[in-house]
């Protein structure tokens, strides 16, 4: 199995963290804005940071406008629940294609009203932190993209994707489906923190050979790591993050 930050035979190392969660998302901590996420992500010593919303990329520019501002670097970014309610990984290699995308899984998401009491807020505000509205749709929802349909959705908007958190008990490839089939089509997988990946993948053959990034999923502000996880890059764009990802450097 390949590692964990493999990149670029070519290039420089950066910090990553693939994986963070805003206040749009309802589980996540109201503190949780784009301007916080960013600020405390480069103080942790981040280069490159991606905020996975669920099923949403409506805080895709108030997050980079703030990456931006707090010197790091940000990739659009969402989790997907498939219709199989398996969370998958998507990255965007720019503004545009994420608003496409966050476009394309909203019309595929059910129409299903949050339970703030329940759920929580689901708040989207700018990059200044300003609130502009609450989301009443329940974002958590599976769409109805299936787990097979992912890989080449995503690619068709420039785009990269792995299942996320697959050694976990919920929500993940091996848990829901107590399988991953190459049919799927991914280039690496998203592991979590505690997993030791080369024994996990002895365990599911099927995931050997896949690239693994271990990202931290942080709900909250205190949950943010302070940077270790490396990934070499011909650039440091979102763009080069994606290739790099996929395994084509250029």
């Amino acid at each position: 199995m390949a590692g964990d930050g493999v990149g670029c035979a070519v290039g420089m190392e950066y910090t990553y963290d693939f994986h963070l969660h805003s206040c749009l998302s309802p589980c996540a901590s109201d503190d949780m804005t784009p301007q916080n996420i960013a600020n405390m992500a480069a103080l942790a010593g981040y280069d490159i940071i991606a905020v996975a919303d669920h099923n949403t990329t409506l805080h895709a520019r108030a997050v980079m406008e703030a990456a931006d501002r707090a010197g790091i670097i940000a990739v659009p970014a969402m989790e997907l629940t498939t219709q199989e309610e398996v969370h998958v990984l998507c990255l965007l290699p720019d503004l545009d294609a994420a608003e496409a995308f966050g476009a394309y899984v909203w019309d595929r998401l059910p129409d299903i009203p949050n339970r703030r009491d329940i759920f929580g807020a689901q708040m989207q505000v700018d990059s200044r932190d300003v609130p502009v509205r609450e989301i009443g749709r329940l974002l958590i929802s599976a769409t109805n993209i299936g787990i097979y349909e992912v890989y080449d959705l995503i690619r068709s908007y420039g785009g990269t994707a792995m299942p996320c958190h697959v050694d976990r008990g919920s929500f993940s490839v091996i848990s829901n489906l107590g399988f991953y089939d190459a049919d799927m089509g991914f280039p690496a997988i998203e592991l979590t923190e505690a997993c030791d990946g080369e024994a996990f993948c002895r365990a599911h053959p099927s995931l050997q050979g896949l690239k693994h990034y271990v990202n931290s999923d942080a709900h909250s502000l205190e949950a943010i790591p302070d940077a270790k996880r490396r990934i070499v890059l011909s650039a440091p764009t979102a763009g080069a993050v994606i290739r790099a990802i996929e395994g084509k450097c250029l």
